[in-house]
C-alpha cells in the first residue's frame, strides 16, 4: 500500500498537473479573448489564427513523440518539453504585436504535446493493467480542472492584474511543473531495444494505408475538431456576442461546461464500460454521443440564449464521447501498431482543430460588426453550421462501411514494428 501510494505521489500527480497546465493553456483564450482583441487591435480571424497555432505545434510533433518516449523516457521528454511551455507563455505575455503572440501561442503548443502521451508511457510502466483505466480517469479529470481552472480562477485573476500578469504567472507555473517532473518522476525503462525510427514511420504508413482507419477517423475527427475549436475559442466571444453575457458571465458558464466537461470524462468512460459487458460496442456508443453532440450544436444555433448555461453544459458533457474511438480504434489493430494508431488519429484532429479554429474566425470577419462593435451572430451561426455540416456528411460515411466493421478485419501485420 505504501509502495502504491509513492507510486502515486511520484507518477500520477507529476503527469496529472502537466495535463492540467495543457488544458488550461488550451481555454484560457476564451476568456482573455476580448481583453487580446481590445488591447491588441485583432480582427477575429487573426484571434482565430494566433489561438489555433497551439494545435498545428501540438500536432507536429505527435508523429516522432512516440519515438522519442520510447528512447529517452517519460519524465525528460516531458520535463523537457514544458520547458518550451514556459517560454511560450513568457513570449505570449511579454508581446506586442500578432506575431509575437502566434510565436508564444505556437511554443505553448509545442510545450504541452506530451501532456497525455508521455502519461500513458509512463503509467504503463509503473502501474499493473488492471490499473490503467482507473489511472487513465484520474489523468483526465486532471484536464478538465484544468479547463475548469482557466475560467473563474482566470476571471477572479483579472481582477487583480491584466492578461499579460496572467501569462507570466503561467510561465513560471510550467517552469515549476517541469522541474517537478524531472527531480520526482523515478526513472524506469523498458527491457525492449527502443522503436527506430524507420520502423515507426513503416507503422504510421500501415496505419494510414487501412480502409478502417479511414471509415472511422473522419467522423472522430470532426466531432473532436468541432469540440476543441469551438469550447477553446469561441465559446467566450459566443457568450458575449449573441448571449449578451459580460466577462464575469461568461467565466460563470464557461466553468459549468468545463465542470461538466470533467464530469463527461469519468461518467462516458463508465457508461461505455458498462455498455461493453452487455455487448454493445464502444463504437456504438461513441457514434450515437457523437450524434447526440451533434443535436446540442443545433440548439445552440436555434434555442434561446436564456438556455446558453444548458447547452454550453451539455456541449462540454457530450462533447467527450469524441475520445471513445481513441481505444477503440487502437484496439482493432495489432498491439504493436496501437500507439501508431492513437498518435496518427491525433495528428489529423489538431490539424483540423487548427483550421476550424482559424476558419471560425475568418467566416465570422466575412460579417459586418454589429452597432456596439462586437462580432455579427451570424458569424458564428454560419461557421457552426458548416461544422454541422461536415459531421453530418462524416456520420454518413461512417455509415456507409457497416459491412466492414461487422467483419472486424484487421490490417495484415508485415512484420515488427
Amino acid at each position: 500500500m505504501t509502495a502504491l501510494k509513492s507510486t502515486l505521489l511520484r507518477v500520477l500527480i507529476p503527469f496529472a498537473l502537466a495535463y492540467f497546465l495543457s488544458y488550461l493553456f488550451r481555454v484560457v483564450n476564451a476568456v482573455i479573448a476580448p481583453n487580446l482583441a481590445a488591447d491588441l487591435q485583432i480582427g477575429p480571424a487573426d484571434l482565430g489564427l494566433l489561438t489555433s497555432a497551439y494545435f498545428i505545434s501540438f500536432a507536429a510533433v505527435q508523429l516522432p513523440l512516440g519515438v522519442l518516449l520510447d528512447r529517452f523516457g517519460p519524465r525528460c521528454i516531458a520535463a523537457g518539453l514544458l520547458g518550451f511551455a514556459a517560454a511560450g507563455a513568457l513570449v505570449f505575455g511579454t508581446a506586442g504585436s500578432l506575431f509575437g503572440l502566434t510565436l508564444g501561442r505556437a511554443l505553448i503548443g509545442l510545450g504541452v504535446s506530451s501532456g497525455y502521451m508521455a502519461a500513458i508511457k509512463a503509467y504503463t510502466l509503473w502501474f499493473p493493467a488492471h490499473q490503467w483505466p482507473r489511472i487513465n480517469g484520474l489523468h483526465l479529470a486532471a484536464g478538465g480542472f484544468g479547463a475548469l481552472s482557466a475560467t473563474l480562477p482566470v476571471e477572479w485573476a483579472l481582477g487583480y492584474m491584466d492578461w499579460r500578469g496572467v501569462f507570466m504567472l503561467l510561465a513560471a507555473a510550467s517552469a515549476a511543473v517541469a522541474a517537478f517532473i524531472f527531480w520526482v518522476v523515478p526513472e524506469k525503462r523498458q527491457p525492449a531495444p527502443a522503436v527506430r525510427l524507420g520502423d515507426q514511420l513503416r507503422g504510421i504508413g500501415q496505419v494510414f494505408s487501412s480502409a478502417l482507419f479511414w471509415r472511422v477517423t473522419p467522423l472522430t475527427v470532426v466531432s473532436q475538431v468541432a469540440f476543441m475549436s469551438v469550447y477553446g475559442l469561441w465559446s467566450g466571444p459566443w457568450l458575449r456576442d449573441v448571449a449578451g453575457l459580460d466577462r464575469a458571465g461568461i467565466a460563470v458558464v464557461l466553468f459549468w461546461a468545463s465542470a461538466a466537461m470533467t464530469a463527461g470524462y469519468v461518467i462516458v468512460g463508465l457508461i461505455t464500460e458498462r455498455l461493453t459487458r452487455m455487448g454493445i460496442q464502444p463504437m456504438t456508443t461513441a457514434v450515437w454521443g457523437m450524434f447526440l453532440f451533434m443535436i446540442v450544436q443545433v440548439l445552440l444555433t436555434a434555442a434561446p440564449v436564456s438556455w446558453a448555461t444548458l447547452l454550453w453544459a451539455l456541449f462540454g458533457f457530450i462533447g467527450t464521447t469524441g475520445v471513445i474511438p481513441y481505444p477503440a480504434l487502437a484496439m482493432s489493430f495489432p498491439p504493436q501498431l496501437a500507439g501508431r494508431v492513437s498518435t496518427g488519429l491525433n495528428v489529423i484532429v489538431f490539424i483540423g482543430a487548427f483550421a476550424a479554429q482559424w476558419g471560425i474566425g475568418a467566416v465570422i470577419a466575412g460579417f459586418p460588426a454589429t452597432a456596439a462593435d462586437r462580432y455579427a451572430p451570424q458569424g458564428y451561426q454560419t461557421s457552426f453550421a458548416i461544422l454541422l455540416a461536415l459531421q453530418a456528411a462524416c456520420l454518413a460515411w461512417y455509415g456507409l462501411g457497416a459491412g466492414t466493421r461487422q467483419r472486424s478485419s484487421k490490417p495484415k501485420d508485415s512484420g515488427r514494428n
